[in-house]
């Protein structure tokens, strides 16, 4: 029987988190970076504002989610980009899920009212995912960005953090 948990990661995490990152670079369907990650990379991430979760299986990390800053301006401080990572052979197992609603937890806890994100338009299994745990999806970019050599489109998706959502 496996043992499965999420947990706030912490900077000594960086090295499993930066190989599931490489394998997403690697595999081309979930980022346009090309060039791979080092822990000392994944390091830099860590502060106490921006949350960042991992899913532990048998003592191993095979998930990470994280946010990042989503721009300068004040008005924005609730609003948070983020990026979800299951390594290859946990994909498809619900782990991408877990590993998202405890991100939403976390990032509820730290103040932010919405997260969002942009998806490639052929990633159907993360799209399916994100809309199981409430994200709509809000247009799409078109030819967003090269990814080696060819146009990718991206689908907008976005989710509030509704008690963090209040009219005053």
């Amino acid at each position: 029987m496996n043992s499965v948990f999420t947990r706030m990661a912490n900077p000594h995490d960086a090295a499993a988190i930066a190989e599931i990152y490489n394998q997403g670079i690697a595999d081309r369907i979930a980022t346009f970076e090309t060039n791979a990650r080092t822990a000392q990379d994944v390091a830099a991430w860590f502060n106490d504002r921006f949350p960042i979760v991992v899913t532990i299986v048998n003592d191993q990390v095979v998930a990470f989610a994280a946010t990042f800053p989503y721009r300068a301006r004040e008005c924005y401080a609730g609003v948070a980009e983020f990026s979800v990572y299951v390594a290859r052979e946990w994909r498809g197992r619900g782990i991408g899920r877990l590993t998202m609603l405890a991100l939403l937890e976390a990032a509820s806890r730290a103040g932010f009212w919405k997260l969002l994100s942009r998806v490639f338009v052929e990633n159907t299994a993360s799209r399916a995912m994100l809309a199981s745990v409430g994200f709509r999806e809000v247009g799409i970019y078109e030819k967003h960005a090269r990814l080696d050599g060819r146009w990718r489109d991206v689908v907008i998706v976005e989710r509030l953090i509704e008690e963090n959502v209040r009219d005053e």
